[in-house]
């Protein structure tokens, strides 16, 4: 399940091997709405027609919770889904999953990370009122748990692969908006670029939110998008690190066959803000281990190169288990 921020990136998930692609629309009823990024309705068709032509899937995410004076945005946009032929809609919002209950009955509904079920009596609630197909589980939950919850609901379960990672429970953070007055529920985006401010100083080059200092960074220092989660702070006597979370990226290849095994239906990739280049080398490798854990289970190990060529896409460099592996528990 592979990530497409534009018409170009979504022919690349496809010719490396996604069996499915996730988009947006360019407004606010998606979780990634930056300036530059999504599709209009002519690119949603070239798009869906080139993966129906290749046998594979397109879903959209309608991921954001309507606002009460706009909600025929998100109605509207539900409406445009079903006429262009999309797979199958990812919503967070259970007024939006009635509309599409009753209205379109034939589309297969997603519950998206951002409706924040992280149990499997939230999940078989969305499955009974609304007929929910399949359920992405936000990124906090330990293996143990996840086997747990798939045992106890028929809905199929989404798990992230790799990518960026989220220290809160999707759908529940509110520090975007605590700095800004927006963030990714409402307005479909984390720390909004008409918030973000670069400055030069003589301590260093200073990324800010909205007048909150982000983080101070050294000369020739790489310096990543600011968000108060992966920010760095002064939080002792002349000690600044990331309090809250490192910038590192997601990596769940070495336990591939564990996902498999109980019964994960699909690995998400993150990064529909990321370009064409990076979604072709994470869809090229995860197709690699997908075939390679189906055909040979017992015998598979993520291969050095595999892991390699992940890193030099990862935040930081580097990767992690997340909460999957908890090894204090």
């Amino acid at each position: 399940m592979c990530p497409a921020g534009s018409l170009p990136a979504l022919k690349t998930a496809v010719d490396h091997g996604a069996d499915c692609v996730y988009l947006g629309l360019r407004d606010a009823t998606n979780a990634r709405n930056f300036a530059g990024l999504n599709f209009d309705e002519a690119a949603i068709a070239a798009g869906v027609r080139y993966a129906h032509e290749r046998g594979r899937k397109v879903f959209m995410a309608l991921n954001t919770y309507p606002r009460a004076l706009r909600s025929d945005v998100w109605r509207a946009g539900l409406d445009k889904a079903v006429q262009l032929g999309i797979d199958a809609v990812i919503l967070a919002d259970p007024g939006l999953m009635r509309y599409a209950a009753d209205r379109h009955p034939q589309l297969r509904l997603h519950l998206s990370v951002q409706g924040s079920a992280t149990n499997y009596e939230a999940i078989n609630f969305y499955r009974e009122q609304f007929g929910v197909a399949r359920a992405v589980l936000p990124r906090v939950l330990s293996l143990a748990q996840v086997q747990q919850l798939i045992e106890k609901t028929p809905v199929d379960i989404e798990v992230f692969g790799f990518g960026s990672l989220c220290v809160m429970v999707e759908g529940r953070c509110a520090l975007s908006v605590y700095a800004t007055g927006e963030g990714p529920n409402t307005h479909g985006v984390c720390s909004p670029p008409k918030a973000v401010r670069w400055q030069e100083t003589p301590a260093g080059r200073e990324s800010r939110l909205n007048g909150v200092l982000i983080d101070r960074y050294a000369p020739g220092e790489k310096a990543g998008y600011p968000t108060l989660c992966k920010g760095r702070f002064d939080v002792g006597e002349d000690e600044g690190y990331y309090a809250i979370e490192e910038p590192t990226s997601l990596n769940t290849l070495e336990i591939l066959p564990q996902l498999m095994k109980m019964g994960v239906r699909a690995i998400k990739i993150e990064g529909r803000q990321r370009s064409p280049a990076y979604v072709g080398q994470v869809t090229q490798v995860w197709r690699a281990a997908i075939d390679h854990c189906a055909a040979n289970a017992h015998r598979y190990s993520p291969k050095t190169e595999w892991m390699a060529r992940l890193d030099q896409v990862a935040e930081g460099q580097q990767h992690t288990l997340g909460a999957y592996h908890r090894p204090w528990k």
